[in-house]
């Protein structure tokens, strides 16, 4: 994948959000690693749950602000935000998805993308 910024690789945006989704306690934080994956679309997604809808959209805020104050990246294209059920963020090389809890047991992408190197993120207390 091309870098979406000439200094910025794909780990530190990837990195970036997570920070982002955990300063507002987001759920079960997922990384899967789409590089060896042929035909990928992107490089990493990563996804998380909240507990609301109200906590969607501010963990999907959380994600801008950390990559926009970090990195000076700001996401390509977002769609969800409407409905706030399933915010994604598109950064190009990583894409942040923020679930609503049941929206994403539905979706299930972590096994639409089973052969994804997966990473599962701590909770932080």
């Amino acid at each position: 994948m091309i870098k979406v910024h000439q200094n910025i690789d794909s780990q530190l945006l990837c990195d970036t959000i997570v920070s982002g989704m955990q300063e507002n306690k987001a759920k079960k934080i997922t990384v899967l690693d789409l590089r060896k994956i042929k035909g990928a679309v992107t490089d990493f997604f990563v996804i998380c749950s909240g507990d609301s809808s109200t906590q969607v959209e501010g963990i999907a805020e959380s994600v801008r602000r950390s990559t926009s104050k970090i990195l000076k990246e700001k996401p390509w294209h977002v769609e969800g935000k409407g409905n706030s059920e399933w915010v994604l963020l598109d950064y190009v090389n990583v894409v942040a998805h923020v679930f609503y809890r049941e929206i994403r047991d539905y979706y299930d992408l972590e096994d639409l993308w089973a052969d994804a190197k997966r990473t599962d993120i701590p909770e932080i207390l």
